[in-house]
């Protein structure tokens, strides 16, 4: 499986804020267990006692194709079979789609974008490509 190009970026930037990495790639059953399919990776960050634990899966997308909206219309249906699988698998386990900041800055301009990620309720991680950092968390 080859990774995307700001895989390790978005991996370091994850543990910079205190996120393990558990998991690199994330494998997923599908069906009866005879195939299987790779997310990039889960991870779990550790919170006061009163929050618990909790378990993302990360989808990082490097969005360098010529169509943003391709690239995302592409993304989104990948992340929502894995949204599916995680339903089935592990419940726990929160699904997000990790992309670069200019690209979300670009699509986020059409309004019928923000109204297609909440009706597939995609979960966001903005990344910043020159340095390991996250903007921001859209949950």
């Amino acid at each position: 499986m080859a990774k995307d190009i700001y895989h390790e970026l978005v991996k370091t930037a994850l543990e910079n804020e205190g996120w393990i990495i558990t998991h690199d790639p994330y494998y997923l059953s599908v069906g009866i267990g005879r195939r299987k399919v790779a997310a990039d990776f889960g991870a779990e960050k550790f919170f006061v006692a009163e929050k618990g634990l909790e378990k993302i899966l990360v989808e990082v997308k490097s969005f360098i194709s010529t169509s943003n909206i391709n690239e995302l219309h592409h993304s989104v249906g990948q992340y929502d079979f894995y949204a599916l699988l995680l339903e089935e698998q592990e419940p726990e386990r929160i699904p997000f789609l990790a992309m670069p900041q200019d690209a979300y800055e670009d699509l986020i301009r059409e309004p019928i974008i923000q109204t297609f990620l909440d009706r597939h309720k995609v979960k966001l991680i903005i990344f910043d490509i020159n340095k390991p950092l996250i903007h921001t968390w859209k949950k």
